[in-house]
């Protein structure tokens, strides 16, 4: 479908509006918790309002994209927003915790359908020479959303109250869901109209397994509970397969698996998601440690790698739009991210901040050369009926490669850091102040044994890097057209078909 240029740019602007919504509704949340949490008289599981809205996003993934494929994207996408806006009501509401984690399940799950239609519409109303522009546009939404949530959430927490971190969504998703109403044109179903129901829901319940295995395998309470979901896991694993190869019209089909490009795609998510994704977490807590400054000056670096990665995520975008050539930008991308986290492992402590702060966002330039820009090549791969369910695997594949080196991470330096550190210091309640207002010997231990655990850390995630360089060059080379997409075929009923 060719819309005209003024259409697509309200078009754009609303999709950029809810992507924004769904990526600053994570990040906002995260410096009201303690406050929520204190409220509802449940700090002890407070980690399940965070827990709920990615577990909901991530394993519905698969489910919403082939959805989309199925009935249309502009379906899935308006009732996404709409479920977005009543979950985001309803936890400014929760009188207990149990209704706040339920609440942010459903928002968690209309911020997947967001995120996910965003894109999958996008590439069903542009030229693949087009997409690359449009998709840097919209996923701005990530890196800005990464710098400005947790200071919109503090201060909407202190002046308003934490109800107001929920319900100011709800002005902004109404005025996106009207410019949405009017810009997002009626796209058709896909040529696959059978929803693989059974498939669905034992990949659903196997994924749930496995990321809360992950999330719970560094809990000494929790492990116990995370061997079982291991187990699950394996067994629904297994399940999965069976009931695939027997499925008319499989969740994740197995034809875009045989593409060399999309598994490339895919590949790069990858590293993307164990790469920088799972190190930006713990790059504050390094800094505050190692470097011992405050809080808020740690905050300077991972500012750094998200400016870095918007600015070449933008640049990327225009210049492959104007030439169409697409392959140097992952092979470029990859080696300064290799270069950057290598050069992170080897830096001596004690060096001013601004150095840590151009290396991490030289990491940041080359993860965002490619990090929007694998979503238009991996479309432009893929049969158009298979739109929703490769850009959702996409996604995935880049979820639990975060999750997994999130998880990978946290283990080596809490085991690392309890290991090294001199008798009488409890791991458990060493915090930065703690460690400010201790002796000046003390200090500089603990800057080292910080520093001397995580350059092993920056060190692999240089080699996960170093992969991605070879995953680049084996991306097949080509342009991107410039033909005006073409229309889904529609289905055609059982009783109708032609003799």
């Amino acid at each position: 479908m060719t819309l005209s240029p003024a259409r697509v740019r309200v078009l754009v602007a609303a999709l950029l509006t809810v992507s924004f919504l769904g990526a600053l509704d994570h990040t906002v949340v995260s410096t009201s918790l303690a406050t929520i949490a204190g409220d509802l008289g449940a700090l002890e599981h407070m980690s399940w309002i965070m827990v709920g809205y990615t577990l909901a996003a991530t394993v519905m993934l698969p489910v919403l994209g082939k959805l989309g494929d199925v009935v249309g994207p502009r379906r899935v996408f308006l009732v996404s927003l709409v479920l977005f806006l009543v979950a985001s009501l309803a936890c400014g509401f929760a009188p207990d915790l149990g209704w706040l984690i339920a609440a942010r399940v459903l928002q968690g799950l209309g911020s997947a359908g967001l995120q996910l239609m965003s894109q999958t519409i996008i590439a069903r109303v542009t030229s693949p020479r087009q997409r690359p522009r449009y998709m840097a546009i919209i996923g701005t939404a990530f890196p800005v959303a990464i710098v400005v949530g947790p200071v919109v959430g503090g201060l909407i927490t202190d002046f308003w109250g934490w109800s107001w971190v929920f319900w100011i969504n709800i002005p902004v998703g109404l005025a996106a869901l009207v410019l949405a109403l009017v810009a997002v044109p009626r796209l058709p179903g896909g040529a696959h109209p059978r929803f693989d129901v059974l498939g669905s829901v034992v990949f659903t319940g196997t994924l749930v397994a496995l990321v809360l295995a992950v999330t719970w395998i560094g809990d000494d309470a929790l492990r116990p509970a995370a061997i079982v979901c291991a187990g699950a896991a394996v067994i629904g694993i297994l399940t999965l397969v069976a009931v695939e190869r027997r499925a008319v019209e499989p969740i994740l089909p197995p034809r875009i698996l045989r593409d060399r490009t999309i598994l490339a795609c895919l590949g790069l998510s990858l590293i993307i998601g164990a790469g920088l994704f799972a190190i930006v977490a713990y790059v504050p807590t390094y800094i505050q440690m190692a470097y011992r400054t405050t809080a808020t000056v740690s905050g300077l670096v991972p500012i750094a790698t998200v400016l870095g990665m918007l600015v070449s995520n933008l640049l990327t975008g225009w210049l492959v739009s104007r030439s169409g050539r697409y392959r140097l930008y992952p092979v470029v991308g990859t080696a300064l991210g290799a270069a950057g986290l290598a050069t992170m492992a080897s830096l001596p402590a004690g060096l001013p901040l601004w150095v840590p702060a151009v290396v991490m966002a030289t990491v940041g330039i080359g993860t965002g050369s490619f990090m929007n820009l694998i979503f238009a090549v991996v479309q432009s791969a893929a049969s158009r009926s298979d739109l929703g369910a490769v850009t959702a695997t996409t996604n995935l594949v880049r979820q639990v490669g975060s999750a997994l080196g999130t998880a990978v991470i946290g283990g080596v330096v809490g085991f690392g850091v309890a290991a090294a550190l001199p008798a009488g210091v409890d791991a458990d309640t060493l915090t930065p102040a703690a460690v400010r207002a201790a002796s000046e010997a003390l200090q500089d231990e603990v800057a080292v044994i910080y520093h001397d655990v995580f350059a092993p850390v920056f060190f692999g995630l240089a080699v996960v890097y170093a992969c991605g360089v070879v995953i680049a060059l084996l991306l097949p080379g080509g342009r991107l057209s410039d033909e005006a997409p073409a229309p889904v075929p529609t289905p055609v009923a059982p009783d109708r078909q032609p003799v």
